[in-house]
């Protein structure tokens, strides 16, 4: 391997994962967790009020309209979505939407498990979308936000009209709180805690708008609903669990580090100000794109360019014209190099995605550390092609 002269200066943080993501500027557990309300049961009333108080901040960071729930849930993100799914579709028609990984986990559900009978599934390679003018939303629509494996996201909220008649069911796990979201545009919208503000994994949470109660209390699915599923009793919807009350016991250590989150977006300016940051964060890479020939973007269309999950696909001919498998080995050099120099950890594509790097810009992590890090990627890649040479 030829020498390249390393950059001087390193990420102060070189946690660029795409999930868990790194935590807020300055977290240590001492400060995170100290009032963490422990070896004490949930349903206690400082417990609840704990919980509650992840609600409300939840609502007001925000900006939720009047009327919206938001409910603490098992199973992450995943458990969330899955709550949602068994619980509201089958009522009438589906559109499901999928351009990467997670949006074709969410097919399998509706294809495969719960089997909807009147299905259009509606599919778009890594990096593009599928075409949204094809949406009929007199049907149930079931999309992901921002493609967390392929950072491709929906371009606004302007192509869902307000007076559509199926409910929008939203996986936004890597957009919320880093992107504008139309709330009146959303029926169902669900995230993790370790995303977008860095918290800890585990809890789930979803959101409800009044039409998507309306559904749960005016119809049951055929399919049998296991418990950690159940948002009704007696046929009504259970508002507890949106009030701090939970369906199964939640992790309190948990909940105090998004209780933590939370505050610390507070303080950087509320939502606004976390999507100024993610905004910041991404214009360095997407920058650096526009200047360099041999990385591209996966996202084809710039105007679905994710500011959270950046997903980059190396563009260079010498590797471009190399068999898939060594093209990923490529990839995987580089991602290699870096975690070994302590500047960039977790950055390699996501499993099923095409090969190459991804790079988390999100709120928590510090626009000079973007900044830092792309000299890195430079001479990484200048590393990684002089041994393809050499090898040749």
């Amino acid at each position: 391997m030829t020498a390249h002269t390393k950059p001087g200066t390193r990420p102060a943080n070189p946690r660029f994962s795409s999930g868990p993501c790194t935590k807020r500027p300055g977290w240590t557990p001492q400060t995170a967790l100290a009032n963490a309300f422990l070896g004490r049961s949930h349903r206690a009333k400082d417990g609840k009020a704990r919980l509650k108080l992840a609600i409300d901040k939840t609502k007001a960071i925000l900006g939720l309209p009047d009327g919206y729930h938001v409910g603490i849930v098992p199973g992450s993100d995943t458990g969330a979505f899955e709550m949602a799914m068994w619980s509201l579709l089958g009522a009438r028609g589906v559109d499901a939407l999928a351009w990467e990984s997670f949006g074709k986990v969410w097919l399998t559900d509706v294809v495969k498990e719960l089997k909807l009978p009147d299905l259009r599934v509606m599919e778009g390679e890594f990096g593009v979308l599928p075409d949204l003018s094809k949406i009929d939303f007199t049907r149930d629509v079931l999309f992901t936000w921002n493609g967390t494996t392929s950072g491709v996201r929906v371009p606004g909220s302007d192509w869902i009209p307000a007076d559509r008649e199926g409910l929008t069911l939203v996986d936004a796990t890597s957009a919320v709180f880093a992107q504008p979201i139309d709330f009146t545009k959303v029926d169902v919208l669900t995230y993790s805690f370790q995303k977008v503000l860095g918290g800890e994994a585990a809890h789930g949470v979803l959101i409800l708008s009044p039409r998507a109660v309306e559904r749960l209390e005016t119809y049951k699915p055929a399919w049998p609903m296991p418990k950690l599923f159940r948002m009704t009793k007696g046929g009504k919807f259970d508002a507890a669990i949106f009030e701090g009350e939970t369906i199964n016991t939640p992790s309190m250590m948990c909940v105090e580090d998004y209780l933590d989150a939370l505050a610390w977006a507070e303080s950087a300016g509320g939502h606004k100000g976390l999507i100024a940051r993610a905004d910041a964060n991404a214009k360095i890479l997407h920058d650096w794109i526009d200047r360099t020939p041999w990385i591209a973007n996966l996202a084809v269309d710039r105007a679905t360019w994710s500011n959270t999950s950046v997903c980059l696909k190396i563009a260079d001919p010498a590797v471009t014209s190399l068999p898939a498998a060594a093209q990923a080995e490529f990839a995987k050099a580089m991602v290699s190099l870096l975690e070994k120099e302590g500047v960039a950890y977790d950055i390699g594509s996501y499993r099923d995605a095409p090969a190459g790097l991804r790079i988390w810009c999100g709120s928590t992590v510090e626009t000079s550390d973007v900044a830092a890090l792309v000299p890195w990627l430079e001479w990484a890649f200048a590393e990684t092609k002089a041994s393809l040479a050499k090898a040749a």
